[in-house]
């Protein structure tokens, strides 16, 4: 870590646990102010690291007036999002400034895959499985409670309108990168299973034209992204009238069929067309 960040990090550990008196009473005005920057700058750059996705590229955090200011590089258009959401929900910040270049040859650096394998926690394995059942036009609706145990041990808690939404919430959970156990506890409520069924139907419906391209395309790459069966950074996601097109090379056909199966379940996807997504041939011998 940057020598800087670890004294940033430093001062907001320090804040948490209080000031003594003479800090306290020295700490107005710009002093404070600066204060206050540190720790929401310590605490956006805590939330980088530790997730998987973030923690190999290296982010400038600057925060000024409640504002988060982003600069360097990232592999893609799904990290630069990431990363404006996450420095978002810090408390303190009303506006992220995000200043992120792309560059795709920033993840060929040496020891990028290895962070990646490597970084990750509980918190960051809760916020991606949640974002896949949101995501998920089937398991959108359903009121889901997710908890991820050290080891990647996740528990899904709640309620379901059938077996087959319970049977996809888990596998949407199981099929996540750093998942190792899922105990699936969602019950099945039969009361109201047919209103509950309509009532998903008719507003996927008065939804699904509100879904505007460039969101279908940015959720089908994260999910790509996020699956542990996939190498989703090799798949190409483009989406025109909700229509999206698989482009790029994949292992196998099962991987091939996975991909197209996830991207049709996205919200608002009104086809996939996957004709361009080749399979990898392999020489015999």
């Amino acid at each position: 870590m940057h020598p800087l960040k670890k004294i940033v990090l430093a001062i907001a550990t320090a804040g948490l646990f209080g000031m003594t008196p003479l800090i306290a009473e020295a700490a107005q005005g710009d002093l404070q102010t600066q204060l206050t920057q540190a720790r929401q700058e310590g605490s956006i750059w805590t939330a980088f690291a530790l997730n998987r996705h973030l923690s190999p590229f290296n982010i400038g955090v600057k925060v000024e007036q409640g504002t988060a200011v982003l600069t360097g590089k990232v592999e893609n258009q799904v990290d630069k999002d990431l990363a404006t959401q996450i420095a978002g929900d810090t408390q303190g910040i009303d506006k992220v400034d995000n200043q992120l270049v792309i560059d795709p040859q920033v993840a060929a650096e040496p020891g990028t895959k290895a962070n990646m394998a490597q970084r990750f926690d509980d918190a960051t394995l809760t916020a991606t499985i949640k974002s896949k059942l949101l995501w998920n036009s089937v398991t959108e609706g359903l009121n889901i409670d997710v908890t991820a145990a050290r080891g990647g041990v996740v528990t899904l808690k709640g309620q379901a309108k059938d077996a087959e939404a319970k049977q996809l919430a888990g596998s949407l959970a199981s099929n996540t990168d750093g998942v190792t156990e899922v105990n699936n506890l969602i019950s099945l409520s039969a009361r109201d299973t047919q209103a509950i069924k309509e009532q998903n139907q008719a507003e996927a419906n008065s939804v699904r034209e509100e879904f505007s391209d460039a969101w279908i395309t940015s959720k089908v790459k994260s999910s790509l992204i996020y699956s542990r069966n996939l190498d989703g950074l090799n798949i190409k996601v483009e989406t025109k009238s909700g229509v999206v097109s698989l482009d790029g090379v994949v292992a196998n056909y099962a991987e091939k069929e996975l991909a197209v199966e996830i991207a049709r379940n996205i919200r608002g996807v009104k086809g996939v067309d996957a004709d361009t997504l080749r399979v990898m041939t392999r020489s015999a011998g």
